[in-house]
C-alpha cells in the first residue's frame, strides 16, 4: 500500500497505543477506577441516605457511631451536625447535605467536600489531559509533515507561473521517501522538461529569423542591382525566383513542424496504407533523381506492410530521410535501404556512405536547425529528421541515428501496424 496511507495509519495508532498507555498508568499508579468521581458520590449519597433513616429509626447515637465505622472503612468526610432551632429543618441542601428532623431538634448529615487538586481528581483528569497533549502533537506532526512540502510544492507553481524554470524542489524533501516525494521530483521533472522547452523555443526563433534573413537578404541586393543595372532584370529574376521557392520551401516546412508539434495531444486521422508500396515510390523517385552524381538506390525490401497511419504524414517522414541520405552520401556510391517486419513493427535501416556526424552529433541532428559539422549542403534547413521524428512518434514509432563502420550514417526507424497514434 501507499507509504504516505502506512506513515499516517502508524502515526495515529502511535498516539492512541500512547494515550491507553498513559491511562493505565496513571490508573495503577494511583489505584484510581474510571469514572471515580461519579462512583464516589454514588456512595456519598449512599452513606447520607443510610445515616439519615439510622438517625429517624434508632437516634443520633446510633447515627454517630455508623459515621465512626463507616470513616474508618471508607472515609469520605461524612459528618453530623444539630441545630438548636428546628427553623433551619425548613432550610434546603445539595445533594451532598441532607436535613433529619428528629422530636424537637434538627439535625444536618453532610459530606465534607473533597479538597479541588486531590490524588483522586487529579487521577481522574490526567487521561483526559493526556490525550489532549498526544493528540495536539500527533496533529502538529502531521501537519508539519504536509504542510511543509506543500509550501514548497505552492511555491513551486508560483515559480513556473512567472515562467522561471529553474526552479527545483526534489532537494527540498529532507530524506523523505513517499508519494508527496515522488510529486516532487514529478515537479522537477516536468520544470526541466518546461527549461528545455523554452530553450528550444527560442533557439528555434532564432534560426527560424536567421534564415528567413538570408534569403530575404538577397533579395533585397537583388532589386538593389536591378535599381543601379536593370539590364540584368533576366539574370536577377531568375536569382529571386530561387530565393522566393527557398522561402517558400522553408516556411512550408516551419508549418509542418508547428502543425505536428501543436497538435500533438490531438488524435492523427488514420487510413489503412501499405507502408512498402508508399516507401517503393519514394525509393524510386530517389533513385531517379540521385543518376545524375552517379548514386545508385540499393534496397531489400519484399511483400507489404498494412498499418493504420496517416498516410501524408509517414510520407513525409520516410520521404525527409531517403532524401537526407541521397544529399549526404558521396557522389558514386549508394545508399542501401532494408526493411524487416516483426511484431506487427515494420523496421527500415537508410545507411549512406558519406561523411557521417561526430558522435556527440547522432541525437542533435534531429533538433530544428541542426545540421551535422561536417555537413557540406548548406540548401537545407535542418528541418527533414525533426519532422521525420514528431511524425514517427505521432503514431507510437520510432527513429534514431547510428555511425557505420566506414563513417557513413545509418538511420533506423521503426512504425507500428496498429492505430498507436496520438
Amino acid at each position: 500500500m501507499p507509504r504516505l496511507f502506512w506513515k499516517f495509519f502508524i502515526t495515529i495508532w502511535a498516539t492512541l497505543a500512547i494515550c491507553v498507555a498513559i491511562i493505565i498508568v496513571i490508573v495503577n499508579s494511583t489505584q484510581a477506577e474510571p469514572f471515580a468521581v461519579e462512583l464516589r458520590r454514588q456512595q456519598e449519597e449512599m452513606l447520607i441516605g443510610l445515616t439519615g433513616r439510622i438517625l429517624e429509626a434508632d437516634g443520633e447515637s446510633a447515627a454517630r457511631s455508623f459515621i465512626r465505622k463507616s470513616e474508618e472503612m471508607y472515609p469520605v468526610g461524612l459528618a453530623l451536625s444539630k441545630f438548636a432551632d428546628r427553623a433551619n429543618c425548613a432550610v434546603s441542601f445539595g445533594g451532598t447535605d441532607r436535613v433529619v428532623p428528629r422530636l424537637n431538634d434538627c439535625f444536618r448529615i453532610e459530606v465534607t467536600p473533597q479538597p479541588l487538586f486531590s490524588v483522586q481528581r487529579l487521577a481522574v483528569v490526567m487521561p483526559w489531559v493526556a490525550i489532549l497533549i498526544a493528540s495536539a502533537i500527533s496533529a502538529a506532526m502531521l501537519a508539519r509533515y504536509l504542510i511543509r512540502p506543500v509550501v514548497h510544492l505552492r511555491d513551486g507553481l508560483s515559480a513556473l507561473a512567472h515562467g522561471r524554470f529553474n526552479v527545483r524542489i526534489g532537494d527540498k524533501m529532507a530524506g523523505r521517501r513517499d508519494e508527496v516525494t515522488a510529486l516532487a521530483h514529478d515537479f522537477d521533472t516536468t520544470a526541466a522538461r518546461l527549461a528545455e522547452f523554452q530553450g528550444a523555443q527560442q533557439h528555434l526563433f532564432h534560426q527560424v529569423s536567421h534564415e528567413l534573413r538570408s534569403p530575404l537578404s538577397r533579395l533585397q541586393a537583388a532589386t538593389g542591382i536591378l535599381r543601379q543595372n536593370p539590364r540584368k532584370l533576366p539574370v536577377m529574376l531568375d536569382r529571386m525566383d530561387r530565393e522566393v521557392e527557398r522561402l517558400d520551401v522553408l516556411v512550408g516546412e516551419v508549418l509542418t513542424l508547428a502543425r505536428l508539434t501543436v497538435s500533438s495531444g490531438v488524435p492523427i486521422k488514420t487510413q489503412t496504407v501499405d507502408v512498402i508500396e508508399l516507401l517503393n515510390a519514394i525509393l524510386a523517385d530517389a533513385g531517379f533523381e540521385a543518376q545524375s552524381r552517379g548514386i545508385s538506390v540499393t534496397d531489400r525490401i519484399e511483400g507489404t506492410f498494412l498499418a493504420n497511419v496517416e498516410g501524408e504524414m509517414i510520407y513525409r517522414a520516410l520521404e525527409n530521410v531517403v532524401r537526407n541520405a541521397v544529399k549526404y552520401t558521396a557522389d558514386d556510391t549508394s545508399v542501401l535501404v532494408v526493411s524487416e517486419i516483426g511484431d506487427g513493427v515494420l523496421s527500415i535501416q537508410i545507411t549512406d556512405q558519406g561523411a557521417g556526424v561526430q558522435p556527440d552529433e547522432l541525437e542533435r541532428i534531429f533538433q530544428p536547425f541542426c545540421r551535422g559539422q561536417g555537413a557540406q549542403d548548406t540548401t537545407g534547413y535542418g528541418l527533414g529528421l525533426t519532422i521525420s521524428r514528431q511524425a514517427l512518434e505521432r503514431h507510437g514509432g520510432w527513429i534514431f541515428a547510428t555511425l557505420t563502420p566506414a563513417g557513413g550514417l545509418m538511420i533506423s526507424l521503426g512504425i507500428p501496424s496498429g492505430a498507436n497514434g496520438r
